[in-house]
Parts: C-alpha cells; structure tokens; sequence
C-alpha cells in the first residue's frame, strides 16, 4: 500500500472517530483539555527536548526560527490558554435564530461542528496544541499538516495528547498528524468526503499553493503586512509606544508592524517616535523625506533608503518600513495597496480621522490608538486561535470556537404538508 492509500485509510478512521465527539458532554471535553494542559506541563523536559532537535536543523537567523522555539514560559502560557478554551462555553447547539412559520412549523438555526478540519502549517508547534484543543472543545477531529522544520515537536506533542484521550477511552484519531511530506500534503488538500474544511498557517506561498490547489472548502489565513498610520494629529507619547510595541514585541508574528505612515506634518518627530527602535537594532527603510528627517538621528547603520519592494513586504524581522504621506487619503491608498487585510492602525486625537479609518480600511481588524499586535485570539478573549483570517466568507479576524462550527436547520411540524 502506498502513503496517499495509507492516508486515505487514516483519514477514513478520522471521520469516523469524529463520530465519537458527538455523544460527550461539555463536561467531558472540559475535562479532557484540562487534562491535556497539565500533561504539557508535566511533559516540558520532554517537550523542550524534541523542540531542540528541531531547532538545532535551522539557523538562529531564519525569521521561522522564533516560531519554532518552545520555553518553559512558553509551554506554560500553552496550558494557561488551554484551560482558558476548556473553562469557556461551548459553542455548540445554540439557537441562532428561531421563529415559527403561520402554518405552525417552527424552525431553528442550531450551531453545529463542520465535522473533520484539516490545517496545514509551517514551524509553529504551538499549532498543534491550539488546533487539537479548540477542535475537541467545537466538536471537530482535526487532521494537523505541519512541516518537516517542526515535525520533532509536533509528533511529541501529538503523543502527549493521545495519550490523555487514550486515557479517557477516546479514539485517538480525533487528533491525528500526517507525515511531515508534500504527497501527505496532496492527499489532505483532495480528501473529498473525508475533510470538511482545510486551514492553510504559514507563509503567503503556502496559502496560495493551498488556495490553488484544495478541491474542498479552505479559509484562508493570510499573511500580516501591518501598517500604523501617525496622523497629523496623532499623539507622540503613544505614537512611540505603539510603534515600538508593534514592532519589537515578538518580530517573527503576523500581526508585527511592517509600516510606519507618518503624515509630512509630523516628520520633525519622526526622530524621536522612532528612537526607541534603535534599542533593538531596528533597520529602517525610509522614502526620501523620511529619511532625510531620520538622518543624523537613527544609526546610519540602521537607516536605508527604501525601495518599491520594501513597500508590501512582510519582513519577520527586525525590518520596518517608513512611508511620508501628505493626506489620510494618501494614508488610505497606501494601505489599499500593499495592504493584506489583516490588521491596520491609526494613531489620532481627531474622532473624524478615527471614523473615516476605521470606516475605509478593509481588514480583518482595524486599531485607533492601540498596536496590531493585539490581533490574536487569546487578546481577544477567545482563548485561543485557529489562525487569523482575512477573507470575509464565514469567518473573518481571529478564529476561534465560533468559527469552527456551521448550522443546521431543525424544522419541527405536527403533519403539515406543502400545497404549492
């Protein structure tokens, strides 16, 4: 037997596994993910230990490289965001929309789970934590996909996690991983019938080869090109707090700034709302006006003049680019254009700059006076997220427990028949 027979046969036990889902209580699932937090910290040595080797394949310098690393703290904050999934109501059999018909059918909107969810990601191990957890809490078995970078990690995650279903007499096929190669890849994208749903995490090439090539439905995950836009009335004291935050808090993430707009008014500040960048060795790429204002005040060493490609560019890195723009309309097509629907900011005093921002820009979240890295779902409250998506079919912005279910129609009547 080859591996996409194999796969089709793992697959198959996955749907019927899923069945499994249907019968337990909330309670159940809740214990099943408190379970699975304390075994991730109770296995970290273990964790920590297959993590390194794949960390010890890739070099410091790669962006993915953050990503890919698990700490304690890490792990810790895993479990943390696993009992916040496990203590949160479940999303499940809820009446979205009820009424009853003149003839006296009464009909209801219910919330169901889409069955069997497929995601196919790069090194984030994390991936396989979030993706298992918030698919048992929404009722779905989930098929994880990761890459060959991460394949250490995820397959030592996945084992502690069949081993507390296991433990609770549940199929461990709810959660299973596929083989770290392209043909796992092939059959996953075409398993017609026996994937509901594929989730595409990672970089924009694998979201567009996933987009391409999928002949079932696909949500897509986008990448983050993020801008900040420093209005003319912006404030500097929090202007600088939340470029810096945007910016340095963790570089390697979709939701990290990759633009700074300033308004020409503003360009006498740009020195001082960019100085704090320098304590983290931040490369600016600047248009002419920018960069003349920059010059004699940011390292010459960390200041280039941007080009076109610098513009549009998601940089995973300590890398950011400045544009100078005369107008919010300016601000507005520069973010229509290399924008990618995923999170844009303004920084204003002025409510009508606000509204107009927040009313034109088309992302998934839109921030006034607050960092795009902010967009997750854990910020969110949600507890956890699927990934972040920015497309505007079903789900839009962080999915989390909500989005990962879809509806049924349930129409009761008492021996009503149709006349027409």
């Amino acid at each position: 037997m080859n591996e996409t027979n194999d796969i089709t046969a793992t697959l198959v036990a996955v749907k019927n596994a899923g069945l499994q889902l249907l019968a337990l209580s909330d309670a159940t699932i809740a214990q099943v993910l408190s379970d699975i937090a304390d075994a991730a910290e109770q296995n970290i040595p273990f964790l920590l230990e297959a993590n390194r080797e794949d960390l010890n394949r890739m070099s410091p310098d790669n962006p993915k490289y953050d990503r890919l690393k698990l700490t304690p703290e890490r792990i810790a904050g895993i479990a943390q965001g696993i009992r916040k999934v496990a203590n949160l109501p479940s999303p499940l059999h809820k009446v979205l929309r009820g009424y009853e018909l003149p003839n006296g059918l009464k009909i209801e909107r219910v919330s169901v789970p889409f069955g069997v969810i497929g995601i196919i990601y790069e090194a984030r191990p994390n991936v396989s934590f979030d993706v298992a957890v918030l698919c048992l809490k929404s009722g779905n078995a989930c098929v994880l996909k990761g890459g060959s970078d991460a394949d250490c990690s995820n397959r030592a995650i996945v084992k502690i996690i069949h081993e507390v279903l296991a433990k609770h007499g549940l199929d461990t096929h709810l959660v299973q991983l596929l083989p770290a190669t392209h043909s796992a890849a092939e059959a996953l994208l075409h398993a017609e019938g026996l994937v509901d749903l594929i989730i595409p995490r990672g970089s924009s090439r694998l979201i567009d080869f996933v987009r391409q090539n999928a002949t079932i439905p696909v949500i897509e995950t986008g990448a983050g090109i993020c801008h900040t836009y420093f209005d003319e009335f912006a404030d500097l004291d929090k202007g600088k707090a939340i470029v810096f935050n945007a910016k340095t808090r963790r570089v390697s993430v979709c939701n990290a700034l990759d633009c700074l707009i300033v308004h020409a008014s503003r360009l006498a500040q740009l020195p001082e709302l960019c100085a704090p960048l320098a304590t983290k060795q931040v490369t600016i790429y600047a248009d002419a006006p920018a960069c003349a204002a920059l010059s004699g005040s940011y390292p010459s060493n960390l200041l280039r003049e941007a080009c076109s490609d610098d513009f549009g560019t998601e940089f995973l890195d300590y890398k950011m680019a400045v544009r100078t723009v005369t107008s919010i309309d300016e601000a507005l097509q520069h973010i229509r254009t290399y924008g990618s629907h995923h999170s844009e900011c303004i920084v204003t005093e002025k409510k009508a700059a606000a509204q107009r921002f927040t009313r034109e820009v088309d992302a998934a979240c839109v921030y006034v006076n607050a960092p795009t890295s902010f967009t997750d779902g854990g910020e969110f409250g949600l507890g956890a997220e699927i990934g972040i998506s920015t497309q505007k079919l079903h789900a839009r912005g962080p999915m989390a427990l909500e989005e990962l279910t879809t509806y049924k129609w349930i129409v009761e009547g008492d021996g009503q028949v149709r006349n027409n």
